[in-house]
Parts: structure tokens; sequence; C-alpha cells
């Protein structure tokens, strides 16, 4: 089992950044992939970020040079640079094993708004 808690998330103005971070705890050594997924008011839960074991990286198009993911050992964070009201959401982490198996953190609010 794994579980995950994220921070970093807030009020921002349009432009602006954050960093949201996730931290895993349990069996850490099982995790392949690591990520972020967002969901907005009356949307589906979408794809942000993904990131593997050996470096592979997914972005969304909409976050492409904008948003940055990075992972440490048990840590797996998402630079949020030139932030557009339309980012606005739940970012939620994502943890899969290798036994393919997802993990979801609580969710961390992000608005982006004047």
């Amino acid at each position: 089992q794994v579980q995950l808690v994220e921070s970093g998330g807030g009020l921002v103005q349009p432009g602006g950044s954050l960093r949201l971070s996730c931290a895993a705890s349990g069996n850490i050594f099982s995790i392949n992939v690591m990520g972020w997924y967002r969901q907005a008011p009356g949307k589906q839960r979408e794809l942000v970020a993904l990131l593997s074991k050996f470096g592979s990286t997914n972005y969304a198009d909409s976050v492409k040079g904008r948003f940055t993911i990075s992972r440490g050992n048990a840590l797996v964070q998402l630079q949020m640079n030139s932030l557009k009201p339309e980012d606005t959401a739940v970012y939620f982490c994502y943890n899969r094993d290798y036994g393919n198996k997802d993990y979801w953190g609580q969710g961390t609010q992000v608005t982006v708004s004047s």
C-alpha cells in the first residue's frame, strides 16, 4: 500500500507560479509512475503530467512549456508557471505501482484568479 499527501495549493493571480508537492509513504519501492491529475468543477478528471521511474514524461498539451514535473525517491513535484484561470482545479497526486494498482491523494485546490 502507498499513501499520498499533497501540499502547495492555493490562490494565485494569472501569470503567477505555484509548486505542488506530493509525499509518498508506505511501500514506496513498488512505485513505478508518479504524476498529477486535475478536476475542474463540472468536468472530468484529466491528466496533467506523468513521470515514470526511468524518466519518461507525459504532459497534457494545455500545460506543455508551463508545467514541469520532477520526482525524488518518494516525492513528486509539479512546478506550475504562467498560470491561467483555466488551470483552476483540484489537483490530485497519482501513483501507479508495478502491479498496475493506482493510488490517489486527497487533492489540493489551485485557484487562479485576479
